[in-house]
């Protein structure tokens, strides 16, 4: 039996407030990733992703529950080079160059064979005699992920990683990650861009109020909960209405034709709508049912 990538049981975490009071961040979450799998994570702010994710990195212990990386406890994954990270948060050494960014991190690891190899694979060439200070906030976001992929991990766990990159670095990123998924290394990312999750994931995890409120393939989530809606446009007004599949559009076509109707449309399911609907307050606890 393969080994799981990421195994979570019941795992729960609080904090407490300042006013003394227990907060709970993360409740019963169980979480299964097999190795090879491509993961987006989501969730409105509060949800208990970066919570969850710091949990699966070792960075902060549940309160209760399990986590197993490759059977092994997140600290023993990480410090073995299984594990790697691109986190919001972390600072870099500013008065070092990329390269040399790169080359501190690499003895760390014992890698230095890896630096050339990992400068040109995250496309900082171009960059690599700069400071790090002089490198814009999504090139900096990009040497995280360089730094990441030193150890040669199998399982990168990525927490915002485009933020602050413009349109073409965060299509340039994905390109790179999509390279490196088909060599089968694990990817676990948190992101609030949803067309990157719709594009990139082949399985969507969505939160609200430190819950799971669906787990399973981008596409069934997205045509489960996203809906679609059949737009045309009657001579003087729109008229919307949602839930009509493929096999009803020639039928609606042929019944508003002699209506003067036009501009039929039927727009696709949408991760946007599912994720609204299921981490809305309402709609996420009867998911949980």
């Amino acid at each position: 039996m393969t080994t799981p990538a990421i195994r979570a049981t019941a795992l729960n975490k609080t904090f407490r407030s300042t006013d003394g009071t227990s907060v709970v961040a993360v409740e019963h979450v169980d979480l299964t990733v097999q190795p090879g799998e491509i993961v987006a994570f989501l969730g409105p702010n509060g949800a208990g992703k970066t919570t969850t994710v710091d949990m699966l990195l070792g960075l902060t212990s549940p309160t209760s529950g399990t986590i197993e990386l490759y059977g092994a406890t997140p600290h023993h994954a990480v410090v073995d080079g299984r594990v790697s990270a691109v986190l919001q948060t972390g600072g870099l050494l500013t008065d070092f160059t990329v390269r040399e960014t790169i080359q501190a991190i690499a003895a760390l690891h014992g890698r230095p064979d890896r630096v050339d190899a990992v400068i040109e694979r995250t496309g900082l060439a171009p960059l690599a005699s700069r400071l790090v200070k002089a490198c814009s906030g999504g090139e900096q976001q990009r040497l995280k992920f360089a730094l990441a992929l030193v150890p040669d991990p199998d399982l990168i766990i990525l927490d915002e990683p485009t933020t602050g990159m413009d349109v073409a670095a965060r299509q340039a990123f994905w390109d790179t990650m999509r390279a490196d998924a088909e060599t089968g290394r694990t990817i676990v990312f948190a992101t609030h861009y949803l067309a990157e999750a719709d594009a990139f994931a082949d399985r969507t995890v969505l939160m609200a109020d430190g819950r799971i409120v669906a787990d399973g393939p981008t596409a069934e989530i997205r045509a489960e909960y996203g809906g679609r809606t059949v737009t045309f446009r009657p001579p003087s007004h729109v008229v919307d209405g949602q839930g009509i599949d493929e096999a009803w559009l020639d039928a609606v076509r042929a019944a508003v034709a002699p209506l003067g109707v036009t501009e039929l449309e039927v727009a696709s399911a949408s991760l946007e709508a599912a994720f609204l609907a299921l981490t809305s307050t309402t709609e996420a606890q009867e998911a949980l049912r």
